[in-house]
């Protein structure tokens, strides 16, 4: 059993996530990396291991691979969701399950999801993709906060209208700032052009392509120049929003 906890930022830890994985490496660094994205990690080297420990220390969400010794990942979600929801007495049966795991058969996935699994990503995954995987399922799931995103120092109040970075505030527009939504609303994951156009304009826009660059530009000059580049272009695709890398 492995630990990790949050650095203090003066804010108290985002979630509780159980890693259940029987690679050395995976149980050292994917808590240390969650660690720095702001939540509180445990780690477990087998399904039984896990059990106990969800048991013990009902976590808000478990990071599951399926191919473990002894009992494999499928028979773990199966456990835990035969499990009742009661106060003081364990995880229940309505903890979310992300599986991270090398098994890519398609069969697997559909296998996952319909024991109960919340989602599926395999391995070599991309470590700002697993973190917008995590926020977005926390949001279904446990009822997470969506009111303010938070990407490294850039925060974005939406029912306010606010934005600062650093702590200093950054005047938009108002489709600057339902861009930068968007995009913050999709951290880490890559977003094409006419995705942007689709979620951004909507129907107000004839649909040319080359306004996401303007406007792009523009939110660049007003969001990255205090601090450590946030938006950056993947030629030939889109764009993607991403905090700064430990």
């Amino acid at each position: 059993m492995t630990s990790a906890r949050a650095a203090s930022r003066g804010t108290s830890p985002k979630g509780h996530l159980l890693v259940v994985d029987d690679e050395p490496t995976v149980r050292e660094l994917l808590p240390a990396a969650l660690c720095y994205a702001g939540f509180d990690v445990d780690a477990a080297a087998d399904g039984e291991e896990a059990l106990q420990m969800a048991a013990r220390r009902p976590p808000d969400l478990v990071l599951l691979d399926v191919m473990l010794p002894g009992i494999d990942g499928f028979e773990v979600i199966r456990r835990l969701r035969a499990l009742p929801r009661k106060a003081g007495q364990g995880v229940g049966g309505d903890v979310p399950v992300l599986f991270v795991t090398a098994r890519d058969d398609r069969q697997d996935r559909i296998a996952g999801l319909t024991l109960g699994g919340d989602d599926y990503i395999t391995k070599p995954f991309d470590l700002e993709e697993l973190i917008a995987r995590i926020h977005a399922v926390l949001r279904r799931t446990k009822g997470e906060p969506s009111d303010t995103l938070v990407v490294g120092d850039l925060e974005l109040d939406s029912e306010g209208h606010l934005v600062t970075r650093a702590g200093q505030p950054v005047r938009l527009s108002p489709t600057e700032f339902r861009l930068l939504h968007f995009l913050m609303a999709n951290a880490g994951l890559t977003m094409s052009k006419s995705q942007i156009l689709e979620n951004v304009w909507r129907y107000d826009f004839d649909g040319d392509p080359s306004i996401v660059d303007t406007y792009i530009s523009y939110l660049r000059r007003k969001v990255d120049r205090a601090g450590p580049k946030l938006i950056h272009t993947v030629h030939g695709i889109g764009y993607v929003l991403r905090g700064p890398r430990a």
